[in-house]
């Protein structure tokens, strides 16, 4: 291992471009000693394939221990799918099964969360941008939407935290989002920056109601919306008071805690510009996902080491393997099916 690779990894998680990677890409990687990547559908097509990449984004840092994460939450957003892969459900479909069987829908959304656990392992995949905990809004724009497991707060914060404990299992780390809420978005934070004009009291009796419940969750993912009762100048991601007067403070949250993505047009400027504004903020560590070679490049350049505390948390967010325990596939599909027809 080089003497650069034993120092503290850069704090951020690169995407890239393909389902290999490039000769440049490797060189880029080992120079750049990001602390780990993420994928989505464009590097992925078969088991080994995926088990093939992932093994090469690691070779190419010199660290076993690089974090590689997906979005793999069930119904719309999910980057694994059939044939290789399960087909999972929107998480709303046991949301509205809470009310009336909050233990059976609890189960169950942890049983569909180890088989993810599994899914993702077995492919070298350790971090799962899941539970989504955001308290939709009627008038909310539909990118959450059935993505959420429901509108009441407490169902939600039962259910994440029952998704936490499956990916827990399976040793994956779960990372709830979007702290400290995306729901009363009216836009698409991916097209445009959303406004959020609600109080700052009934965000804290209802939004943030659900990240509070999971604040020692191992990790976070924030939102790119302006929320002008606590900030009306800046993103949550790139407010100090945001990040540390809420989400730090107020809600408790202390575990390592990830931008969303820096490439989506809620954020303005220079790409590495949008990095150093998430890290300046508190976030701990800079999210960019598209895998565009010469954006990565830019960002390089300034992107800073991870800071110790930061560290310190990455090291606590880690799941041991020691924990994993086992699941029979088969039943656990019964029980979800089951549950979900009854």
């Amino acid at each position: 291992m080089s003497a650069a690779n034993r120092e503290a990894p850069a704090a951020v998680v690169y995407g890239c471009a393909g389902m290999a990677l490039s000769a440049a890409e490797r060189q880029f990687y080992r120079d750049a000693n990001p602390l780990g990547f993420i994928l989505f559908a464009r590097n992925i097509d078969t088991p080994d394939q995926v088990r093939h990449l992932t093994a090469e984004l690691r070779a190419s840092v010199d660290r076993p221990d690089a974090i590689i994460m997906i979005d793999q939450e069930g119904g719309r957003v999910q980057r694994l799918r059939p044939p290789h892969w399960s087909d999972y459900p929107a998480m709303q479909k046991f949301g509205a099964k809470a009310g009336s069987d909050a233990d059976g829908a609890a189960a169950c959304v942890k049983l569909v969360y180890r088989l993810i656990a599994e899914e993702l392992s077995a492919l070298g995949i350790d971090v799962d941008c899941a539970p989504v905990l955001d308290l939709p809004a009627p008038d909310g724009h539909e990118i959450i939407g059935d993505r959420a497991f429901s509108d009441d707060p407490e169902i939600i914060a039962r259910l994440g935290q029952a998704c936490c404990d499956g990916l827990a299992a399976g040793s994956v780390m779960p990372v709830i989002k979007h702290i400290p809420g995306h729901g009363r978005a009216t836009a698409d934070s991916h097209i445009e920056l959303p406004r959020v004009e609600t109080a700052r009291d009934v965000l804290e009796q209802t939004d943030f109601t659900p990240f509070r419940a999971l604040r020692h969750a191992p990790a976070a993912m924030t939102a790119h919306i302006v929320y002008d009762a606590l900030d009306p100048e800046h993103p949550g991601s790139s407010s100090r008071t945001v990040v540390a007067d809420i989400i730090r403070n107020h809600i408790g949250f202390d575990g390592l805690l990830f931008s969303d993505d820096v490439c989506m047009k809620a954020l303005q400027g220079p790409l590495a510009g949008r990095v150093t504004s998430v890290l300046d903020a508190g976030c701990d560590v800079a999210l960019h996902c598209d895998g565009n070679f010469d954006d990565m490049m830019a960002i390089a350049e300034a992107c800073p080491r991870m800071r110790p505390d930061s560290v310190d948390r990455l090291n606590a967010a880690r799941p041991s393997a020691t924990d994993s325990q086992s699941i029979d596939r088969d039943a656990a599909e019964r029980q979800i099916s089951a549950f979900l027809a009854a």
